[in-house]
């Protein structure tokens, strides 16, 4: 990464922390600083969420996001779509004003218009830097030996897969909400659906825990890692740490993914695991400093509530 890049990242998670505190210390419900701060980063190019999704193989951003309460187990999600300048409100409407949760393609953007949420036009999401690595993505495809699928098989580079958002909050009456945003993965198939809109796989939260996840998609569906997380610390009485690190760290790589979460519990305690060279991440708790990190020895992969 350019010095100018981390540079970037670091402010916009710097803002997206605030925007997500701001609603907290105003007295409103976890759903709100969750929204709140995913918007921030949908809205700056630099992540694969809005506006600087990936590109799929035939050229488009396919968008999916999802959010879920923990105090009433209430969830709605998306997936595909394409024209939502941010999906992460678009899923929050589903889940507050349809009797769905997940809502896909042209009939999620129907809703949205029902909803009079923004829409907007492909070119608000093209990015110099997505649309070059999807070139890149190509020129390997091109280049793999004819009848070669073992890359089917093989760790995917880590920008095909990497720059999903998402945001864990715990408000002032001890409910927390869950919420995750992503243009997938850069080259992706058709139709292709990762864990992030998926309830349970990418997102979750409940009472005593919330989990947004990042990284290959696939083998957090076949983890169901959100929810198997949370079943660890609300009815196996596992750590926060424990949990987390357990199924991201160990159950996930045994099967051959990759990638990383952040997990809150009623508690206030944090843990964000990550088994790849770095993670964007950032935290604020009752002292209302804000903490930021995207190396491992930038800090731990554990914060206890202050």
């Amino acid at each position: 990464m350019s010095p100018e890049r981390q540079a970037a990242v670091r402010a916009a998670l710097a803002k997206a922390l605030q925007a997500g505190y701001a609603a907290l210390t105003a007295g409103q419900p976890a759903r709100d600083a969750v929204e709140a701060a995913i918007r921030v980063l949908e809205n700056d190019p630099h992540f694969n969420a809005g506006r600087g999704a990936v590109f799929t193989h035939n050229g488009h951003n396919e968008m999916d996001a999802a959010m879920m309460d923990g105090a009433t187990l209430q969830a709605g999600a998306v997936a595909g779509v394409r024209h939502v300048r941010n999906p992460i409100t678009l899923a929050r409407a589903v889940m507050e004003h349809s009797p769905h949760v997940l809502l896909v393609g042209q009939g999620a953007e129907d809703f949205a218009r029902s909803q009079n949420i923004p829409l907007v036009d492909t070119s608000y999401f093209w990015t110099q830097y997505r649309w070059d690595q999807l070139q890149k993505a190509l020129h390997d495809d091109r280049a793999a030996p004819a009848g070669d699928q073992s890359h089917q098989h093989a760790a995917l580079p880590l920008d095909r897969h990497f720059g999903t958002v998402g945001a864990v909050a715990l408000d002032t009456q001890g409910h927390l909400a869950a919420g995750t945003s992503t243009g997938g993965l850069t080259d992706k198939m058709w139709g292709r659906v990762g864990d992030s809109p998926l309830i349970g796989a990418g997102t979750y939260a409940n009472a005593g825990c919330a989990m947004s996840g990042t990284g290959w998609g696939e083998f957090y569906i076949r983890t169901v890692a959100a929810h198997e997380v949370c079943l660890r610390v609300t009815m196996m009485h596992q750590s926060l740490n424990t949990a987390a690190q357990d199924v991201i760290n160990h159950e996930i790589p045994a099967l051959g993914g990759n990638g990383g979460a952040i997990v809150l519990d009623a508690k206030g305690d944090i843990a964000m695991p990550f088994n790849t060279d770095g993670m964007y991440r950032g935290w604020i708790g009752r002292d209302g400093v804000a903490h930021i990190a995207i190396f491992p020895a930038e800090g731990p992969q554990s914060v206890p509530a202050p």
